[in-house]
């Protein structure tokens, strides 16, 4: 049975999948060992990063008029309650400063104002 988290995310996966100018991709990040040898095996893009990463495409500039470009997008999805930790908040200010939209969203709604 799927968790909350899990039930959140596809809710959100499936409001913003009709948008033309998204795309997002599920970021699950771990650890596992290596069946053959038993070392342990990283996987996801990197630790702290969002569940949800993709992109949003926008159209920018008059003196780029056409021109389209994608900005990086990073969605942490949290239930109410659900806390973030502190790689989380640190992957979170990271995108935003390099020009990304990064967000924690606690609902469909939240998802979309993180878009907006």
């Amino acid at each position: 049975m799927a968790n909350a988290e899990t039930t959140l995310q596809q809710q959100i996966r499936l409001a913003l999948g009709t948008r033309t100018d998204l795309r997002l991709f599920r970021n699950q990040v771990g650890q596992l060992p290596d069946p053959r040898t038993g070392r342990p095996v990283q996987f996801g893009l990197a630790r702290g990063s969002a569940d949800l990463i993709g992109w949003r495409t926008i159209t920018i500039t008059p003196d780029m008029v056409g021109q389209q470009l994608a900005v990086f997008t990073s969605i942490e999805v949290k239930t109410e309650h659900g806390r973030v930790r502190p790689e989380q908040h640190a992957w979170q200010r990271t995108v935003s400063a390099a020009g990304g939209i990064a967000g924690i969203a606690r609902s469909v709604q939240d998802a979309n104002e993180i878009l907006r």
